[in-house]
């Protein structure tokens, strides 16, 4: 429904108008740009303006305008703004024309120039550079139908401008990553880098929880590829390799000791090797990303080389007497990124095991991801030649610890030059940069806890690598811009609670009908309050202290207000409700002997509650 006035929408207008502060005047007396995030840099005004009405069409010629339009067309109605025809030819005043020219080879493959004047245009040199352009478009008409006449060229100063996600352990919902693909998108970020599990059929054995299944991941891959974020899968390797192989000890590193070690690879056998490619194989059914993320970090984390010499002596058997054990490693990294090019894909890694230790360098081309400070520099993996992207830990969210602080980081001017433990004086040879969100401990917060902290890192991570990294004096302001444009078209508010705080009845069958009450958390969940206790999954071997074994019990412990585990979505479905808990994501069961018990929803059919 178009937006209408009324005294109460003109009184709140007015109070929010006092409350944020006002776009500043250009230097030379112009008006300034109007409100986006990305801000625009660059802003012509002209007399009069565009106005949107219900009779605008969207014009677009060629397939890749028709593309670009017949997305615009669906955002606009999930905007509010009505059914809008996508035509060809014969642009008429009020129209909105996409147009797609390579010969603009200056807008580069992500920069558009948008003019607005009885009609509003965009033009760009590819498919993607207009897509942006009507990011822009959508941010200016969420603050109201007319946007003031002028022209912008805008142009990203950066290739790669990202979030990485560990949906690993711990499962993150399919919901809140399709919320953060729009979001992405609507704020001209392309790139999502997932470390995640993928169900596997080659193996079985590898299916621990937290899995996404193939159909999920498809769906996901769509959403980004409609909405212009490449979804580059991350599997970590040769460390952090407990979720794949925690039930294949023939392919653990086995410490002098003679310890088998859960999260280590073991580098030197061929099996090793083969077993990650057969991965490799899987997720390149479903994924169609053009790069591949192997990590390759933290190997070593609480050990060292030494009390392995079967790396070692493979190192010297392979690259000869001079080899260290870092060249091992290295190699396996090199193995690896020969099989990916070998599909078509680049790879990229982490930065931490690149210590210097090695004779053995890693191969040209591969993209060095810089989060923590080591011996090698950045400026040194520059000069050698490496695509190098900031993924600084003050870029950070992680879960129950650290937050990026993103109003010191805006107050610094902080952009994708200022590394851990270095600053760059060029952009040369810098991609990007990325936030990343780990779930060091699973239970601190739950999903929509990170959200919170998340909006106001991701709209700053737009601006810091598409442009001006402080374009406004304070950071006040530059949230106010956040605020004025809104959340994207489609995203969906998952903090409501469908049913209202009260005393009901559960009923599923076979199980007892249980009496309880519901009452709605500040987060968005719900707390199952028995006469006993307030529902919990507790039980069981702990991960990132979360209990993520299939088959835990849930049932009522001590009421705690803190206590992550006992809260719970209340997901409607056909006949009643699923419950699914809000950490761990798996959906209550009912067991042959009559309890409550937690499994992934396609393992074990939910209960389904009808609640009186």
């Amino acid at each position: 429904m178009r937006r209408r006035w009324r005294a109460a929408g003109v009184l709140a207008a007015l109070t929010l108008l006092l409350a944020t502060p006002l776009p500043a005047v250009a230097a030379e007396g112009r008006a300034a740009p109007p409100v986006t995030v990305p801000a625009l840099a660059d802003w012509t005004p002209a007399p009069g303006g565009y106005t949107y009405e219900r009779s605008a069409r969207l014009v677009a010629d060629g397939a890749d305008e028709r593309r670009v339009a017949d997305t615009l067309a669906d955002d606009l109605r999930d905007a509010g703004h009505g059914m809008v025809p996508v035509v060809r030819g014969g642009a008429r005043p009020g129209d909105i024309v996409i147009d797609v020219q390579p010969s603009r080879t200056a807008l580069g493959t992500d920069g558009y120039e948008l003019r607005s004047g009885n009609r509003l245009s965009i033009t760009a040199a590819t498919e993607t550079g207009a897509f942006y352009g009507t990011r822009t478009l959508l941010q200016l008409l969420a603050q109201g139908d007319r946007i003031p006449a002028g022209r912008t060229v805008d142009v990203p100063r950066y290739k790669e401008r990202g979030v990485g996600v560990c949906a690993c352990y711990i499962h993150v919902s399919m919901p809140w990553l399709e919320n953060l693909v729009r979001e992405m998108a609507y704020h001209k970020l392309n790139q999502l880098l997932l470390e995640l599990k993928v169900k596997s059929e080659a193996h079985p054995e590898a299916n621990t929880w937290g899995y996404y299944t193939r159909d999920e991941i498809r769906r996901l891959v769509a959403l980004g590829e409609k909405y212009h974020v490449e979804i580059i899968p991350e599997i970590n390797s040769p460390g952090h390799m407990d979720p794949w192989i925690e039930n294949r000890p023939d392919l653990q590193l086995t410490d002098s000791d003679g310890n088998k070690q859960p999260s280590r690879l073991d580098i030197t056998r061929p099996e090793a090797f083969a077993y990650y490619t057969s991965l490799i194989d899987e997720y390149a059914q479903v994924f169609t990303a053009t790069s591949w993320h192997m990590g390759a970090d933290e190997y070593m984390l609480g050990s060292d080389f030494a009390k392995y010499p079967q790396v070692l002596k493979y190192a010297r058997d392979r690259y000869g007497p001079d080899a260290t054990p870092q060249d091992a490693f290295i190699d396996f990294v090199n193995r690896v990124h020969a099989y990916a090019v070998g599909q078509g894909r680049r790879l990229r890694i982490w930065n931490d095991g690149l210590t210097g230790a090695n004779t053995v360098p890693v191969t040209a081309g591969t993209t060095v991801e810089h989060w923590l400070n080591v011996a090698v520099k950045p400026s040194r993996l520059r000069a050698q030649g490496y695509p190098l992207m900031n993924a600084a830990y003050a870029l950070y969210l992680v879960r129950g610890g650290f937050h990026s602080d993103t109003k010191g980081l805006y107050d610094q001017s902080w952009d994708p030059r200022s590394f851990e433990g270095e600053k760059l004086t060029s952009s040369d040879g810098i991609t990007g940069a990325k936030i990343s969100l780990w779930p060091d401990n699973g239970r601190g917060e739950t999903e929509n806890e990170v959200a919170v902290a998340l909006w106001p890192a991701l709209r700053h991570i737009a601006q810091a690598t598409w442009g001006d990294p402080h374009p406004d004096a304070t950071y006040a302001e530059f949230a106010a811009r956040g605020t004025a444009v809104g959340h994207a078209p489609g995203w969906r508010e998952l903090t409501r609670v469908p049913v209202a705080d009260g005393s009901y009845t559960f009923r599923t069958p076979g199980y007892p009908a249980l009496t309880a009450e519901v009452r709605r958390t500040a987060d968005g969940y719900a707390t199952v309050r028995t006469a006993d206790g307030c529902l919990e999954v507790r039980g069981g071997k702990l991960t990132l202290n979360v209990p993520l074994q299939p088959g835990v019990e849930a049932a009522p412990q001590t009421c705690d207000p803190g206590n992550t585990l006992q809260r719970w979505q209340l997901e409607p479905t056909a006949g009643g409700y699923r419950l699914v808990n809000a950490i761990t994501r798996m959906t209550v069961s009912v067991t042959d002997d009559g309890r409550l018990v937690q499994y992934p929803p396609d393992v074990r059919t939910p209960a389904v509650w009808h609640l009186t």
